[in-house]
């Protein structure tokens, strides 16, 4: 099994301070301190994320990418959280090669009531530049930014474009490269 976050409660508070720091600045792309060597083909700011916000009462969709054995043991074992086979069941789900992201409305969207009962999606891509790539503005954002994320497919765009028209209901983003992530919530207007 390989290990955790080094120092679970202060790597678990700097890795929750980067993605409160990416969900405040949409596009941001923002480094997570302390985040671990998972099994492949996990990555360590995924694994970061996983290992801070996750836990046994946070049900996880995992895309087939992320299903191998050793994977899902390493997320039990250090998370503790279930695994589920639908992800409209999902409060998190783990997308460890984005090419695989299933339509957004397959997980669950939370209601005009409750928009808080979405679900999170965590996607791994290629790389994260700022300054390049698709215009986002909205809240958080001073003007616009730029967000170039490698390894997307391209139908992630007008995705989130019909995300944003559902607010408030809807799915959150964190893309992930390395240990950087940079979030792209229900909030942000993306560019097709």
């Amino acid at each position: 099994m390989r290990a955790g976050l080094a120092d679970p409660v202060l790597d678990a508070q700097r890795v929750f301070r980067g993605v409160l720091e990416a969900m405040a600045h949409p596009g941001r792309v923002v480094a997570l301190a302390g985040a671990p060597q998972p099994p492949a083909p996990l990555g360590p700011g995924a694994a970061a994320i996983c290992l801070t916000l996750l836990d046994y009462e946070t049900p996880l969709w995992v895309a087939p990418a992320g299903r191998e054995t050793h994977v899902l043991d390493y997320l039990r074992f250090h998370c503790g959280a279930p695994i589920v086979g639908d992800p409209a069941d999902a409060a998190f789900a783990l997308v460890p090669a984005a090419g695989e992201l299933p339509p957004l409305e397959a997980f669950a969207q939370g209601s005009d009531e409750y928009p808080d009962r979405s679900a999170t999606l965590i996607v791994e891509v290629a790389g994260l530049l700022e300054g390049g790539g698709r215009r986002l503005t909205g809240p958080g954002i001073d003007g616009e930014r730029r967000l170039d994320a490698r390894g997307v497919p391209e139908r992630l765009w007008p995705m989130l474009q019909q995300n944003r028209a559902c607010f408030p209901r809807g799915v959150d983003l964190l893309l992930v490269a390395g240990a950087s992530v940079a979030a792209l919530p229900r909030t942000t207007f993306v560019e097709a």
